[in-house]
């Protein structure tokens, strides 16, 4: 069912690029990236290319930790792993378009490709936002109903929320990447940005479009803050709880149980809401560039070590895998 849905929308956004190369005069853009000196090119293409490494042996660690050690199938860190398999996709969906544009002389992206980038990199970023808060709610359970937890928290469901997260994640985008490719595109069509992102993309319209924009960055604002209220409340409930907790070593236990996740969070959230909460935050295009590369290449690589640096049954399981231990 995922994958006919993937395919139907991969057709849609197919037929739109090439329907809009015979309705506008650009067919291509020309992606700047981090232009510059050549030595500051190369300094940029060996620093992406390290963290894009990392982040796929780190999350990929992850993942054959949770799948060999048994230990680990419960649903707290099938969720983990799972949401492990969706940053490598989220850091795949752009930085190898990024390192293949540093070293490019043309720098260029078809206009069907743009869209395309523009929209798994943003239906990815979706799901991470809905699976950040089904993890909430999963912490929110094991803390304030821990005797009801195995009953609700059941295998079955588990896998449904995810099922829900990925569809729900790629379900959200094609109406505002159809907003937004049905825009006049005359020239120039030069993007001072590392991806196809909707404010670059509404800047080069040869005319204005004050309500699609509008529509666009209040959409991104449901996508940002719906998970993210769900997530604050989950929390506000479990710091309810645990204040409840007579003794400080069972409080700590209990906070320590969210610590990862809620730095995950922070890290996410917050460079997420200063690009794309307000149409007009102002931000040069050298600091959007830094903002998008700490999100989209910054957070995968640290959300591995986060989660199981904090936690010893994925330490140990981690060792297990790097032949770190023969126990």
């Amino acid at each position: 069912m995922f994958i006919i849905v993937l395919f139907l929308i991969f057709f849609f956004l197919t037929a739109l690029g090439s329907q809009n190369k015979t309705m506008h005069f650009v067919t291509e853009f020309i992606l700047l990236g981090f232009h510059g000196q050549e030595k500051i090119q190369s300094l940029f293409f060996s620093l992406i290319l390290v963290l894009y490494l990392l982040t796929l042996l780190g999350n990929g660690a992850i993942i054959c930790a949770v799948i060999w050690d048994r230990r680990l199938h419960t649903p707290v860190y099938i969720l983990l792993g799972n949401f492990a398999f969706l940053e490598i996709w989220y850091v795949s969906s752009t930085v190898p378009n990024m390192l293949v544009n540093i070293i490019s002389e043309a720098k260029t992206i078809s206009f069907s490709g743009c869209f395309l980038q523009f929209y798994f990199f943003f239906s990815l970023g979706t799901t991470e936002c809905f699976f950040l808060s089904v993890m909430a709610y999963d912490r929110y359970l094991a803390i304030c109903r821990p005797l009801r937890y195995p009953s609700i928290m059941t295998g079955k469901f588990c896998v449904s929320l995810i099922c829900v997260c990925w569809v729900s994640g790629f379900l959200c985008y094609p109406v505002p990447i159809a907003l937004i490719s049905q825009l006049p595109f005359c020239g120039p069509n030069i993007i001072d940005h590392i991806v196809c992102d909707p404010g670059p993309l509404f800047a080069l319209s040869c005319v204005p479009a004050p309500s699609k924009e509008l529509i666009c960055y209040t959409f991104n604002s449901m996508i940002i803050f719906g998970p993210f209220l769900s997530i604050l409340g989950s929390y506000t409930l479990v710091l309810r709880a645990v204040l409840r907790v007579p003794s400080g070593a069972g409080q700590m236990k209990a906070f320590s149980t969210c610590g990862s996740h809620i730095m995950v969070v922070s890290l996410f959230y917050g460079t997420l809401m200063v690009m794309y909460v307000s149409p007009s935050s102002g931000n040069p295009a050298g600091m959007q560039k830094i903002v998008t590369l700490v999100y989209s290449a910054g957070t995968p690589l640290l959300n591995p070590f986060i989660y199981s640096l904090r936690n010893k049954d994925m330490k140990d399981a981690l060792k297990k895998v790097l032949g770190l231990t023969t126990a």
